[in-house]
């Protein structure tokens, strides 16, 4: 068996806002496994300034395994352990070389018969162009709409306001993502304001690495709180365990890229369902290459909420994309 490995810089059509700062572009790592004329691909999918490997060593443990690809799964899933977006990868990478073609997980999914719903994803920006995508999203159909908050409250409560006057709660959910960006004061103020609208939920409203101060609001919230950026960079299974039973959130958002792929996923969601911790899986600017594999992914879990995927259209020069999109729901390209 061999591999190889390549760079690939997507470019963003529109910079994107997030509470972390302003995106032109992604960086992303293509990884290739062949034996005996068979080939696997894989997106090692590590997103700079968030990812828990997002280190100087990165392209040089990607090249170590390009060397050891021989090695046994296991033992590589330990020595990569600290590289969660390379062994996401190379679980792709062989998945891919088991089935061929563009398969992952065969499913009902893959061969069009079923689909995914997702949610229609707000990016930050000024209110005009904030309301321009809320617009397009529902004359497409979504049904469940995210927005990225924390930057501009005023701004964004307005706008929220506005939503909930022209949409119940029964006809448009609403999901809100802080990114991070609030203090435990403002916190819980924001809290209550997103109760009063009818929130769905809010992703990590405060900072990660505050288990005290988040565990205070989880326990006392108005409106769910979700965990995202809490989970990256904890990799033991004792410490996950110990993290969803020190905090109490309401839900998990898993991003396969940074938590350990689906491996890493499937221990979240083992322990989630466990300890009564509802989840659903979310793409992280993946390219069409690692949004397809977990796609494929998520179709297996069964879960019914609406999954916080990707749809590929955010980068000029993008991958093909197997995946296409009626309404508010992902399906698979059998053709």
């Amino acid at each position: 068996m061999k591999a190889e490995y390549s760079r690939y810089l997507l470019k963003f059509k529109r910079p994107s806002g997030t509470s972390r700062g302003v995106l032109y572009d992604k960086e992303t790592f293509i990884l290739e496994v062949s034996v005996d004329g068979k080939k696997g691909v894989g997106e090692c999918a590590i997103f700079r300034g968030l990812s828990f490997d997002d280190s100087p060593d990165y392209e040089e443990k990607l090249q170590w395994l390009c060397n050891n690809i021989q090695q046994d799964s296991e033992f590589l899933k330990e020595e990569l352990k600290e590289f969660p977006s390379i062994w996401f990868g190379y679980e792709q990478a062989m998945l891919n070389l088991k089935y061929g073609g563009k398969l992952y997980f065969p499913s009902n999914f893959t061969e069009a018969k079923s689909s995914i719903m997702i949610n229609g994803l707000i990016w930050m920006g000024d209110v005009g162009y904030m309301e321009e995508q809320i617009q397009e999203k529902i004359e497409q159909g979504f049904r469940c709409i995210k927005l990225k908050i924390g930057v501009d409250w005023k701004s964004e409560y307005k706008i929220l306001t506005k939503l909930r006057q022209k949409f119940s709660k029964e006809k448009l959910e609403l999901r809100v993502d802080a990114n991070g960006g609030f203090s435990k004061y403002e916190a819980k103020i924001v809290l209550q304001q997103l109760s009063d609208l009818h929130i769905h939920s809010i992703e990590q409203p405060i900072k990660a690495g505050n288990w005290i101060d988040m565990a205070e609001l989880c326990s006392a919230t108005p409106t769910p709180i979700a965990l995202d950026e809490e989970l990256i960079g904890i990799i033991e299974f004792n410490e996950k365990k110990k993290l969803l039973k020190s905090i109490k959130p309401q839900y998990i958002i898993l991003k396969p890229s940074l938590v350990g792929g689906f491996s890493g996923s499937d221990e979240w969601i083992s322990l989630a369902e466990q300890n009564g911790i509802k989840w659903w899986i979310t793409s992280a600017l993946e390219s069409n290459l690692g949004l397809n594999a977990i796609a494929q992914y998520t179709f297996t879990k069964n879960n019914d909420l609406p999954q916080g995927l990707g749809t590929g259209g955010l980068f000029t020069n993008n991958f093909e994309s197997d995946l296409e999109l009626k309404g508010d729901r992902l399906f698979f390209r059998t053709e």
